[in-house]
């Protein structure tokens, strides 16, 4: 005896099925939120790649600043040792530097920079404030000045460094120490993470300073950021 369902029944059995259809989300929605999830994840690594490398190139920056204080302090220490005497006859030292006339305030600043020379950055940007102040106009101010500012910066002490600075080439803006000055000024300004200061810097010492060698390396610092 063959058993028929009854209509009653099969309206029962299209119902749970139907029931079932809409319970289930079909395949292809679950596909596309697994999709949805790998774009983000893959965004989020790709972020922390770019702002891993972008901390590397700054660190790198960092790096050729702290080597250029380096070399800075290298080629002063030649220039002093081929030096005969510490002031000549015209008033000039011998690479064409300006020299006090005075000896007791050539003296004051030649300790001030040999401090900054052996890396007593500390005792040296105490010195150097100290010759600014007795002999505020010493030709020998502005080159003091830049080396107070630079000894600020190797001490982390960024916001002074830029005061300090600013002021020398605002001073002295044909001073042949201007250029670095402001190279110094752009590198305390990313430390700061003041990005468009920095770039803002960077471009002034191109611009107002294209054939000085620190305008070839802010042309390469303005590439990085």
């Amino acid at each position: 005896m063959r058993f028929f369902p009854s209509r009653l029944s099969r309206s029962v059995l299209a119902a749970g099925a139907a029931a079932c259809a809409l319970a289930a989300p079909p395949a292809h929605a679950f596909s596309d939120d697994q999709a949805r999830r790998a774009i983000l994840e893959l965004r989020e690594q790709i972020k922390q790649i770019t702002e891993q490398n972008q901390r590397a190139r700054f660190q790198l920056a960092d790096q050729i600043d702290a080597l250029q204080l380096e070399v800075m302090r290298l080629r002063d220490q030649v220039e002093q040792a081929s030096r005969p005497t510490p002031v000549s006859p015209s008033g000039q030292g011998p690479s064409g530097e300006e020299a006090a006339a005075d000896p007791q305030e050539q003296a004051a600043y030649d300790g001030a920079i040999d401090l900054f020379r052996q890396g007593q950055y500390k005792e040296a940007a105490e010195a150097l404030s100290a010759f600014t102040t007795l002999y505020p106009d010493s030709a020998l101010v502005p080159t003091a000045r830049f080396y107070l500012g630079s000894s600020r910066y190797a001490l982390k002490d960024y916001k002074t460094a830029i005061a300090d600075l600013q002021a020398m080439v605002q001073q002295a803006p044909d001073n042949a120490r201007a250029p670095d000055a402001l190279l110094v000024v752009a590198g305390s300004q990313i430390e700061l993470n003041d990005r468009a200061g920095a770039k803002a810097t960077l471009q002034r010492i191109v611009q107002n300073y294209p054939s000085s060698p620190a305008a070839e390396t802010a042309g390469k610092r303005l590439q990085l950021l």
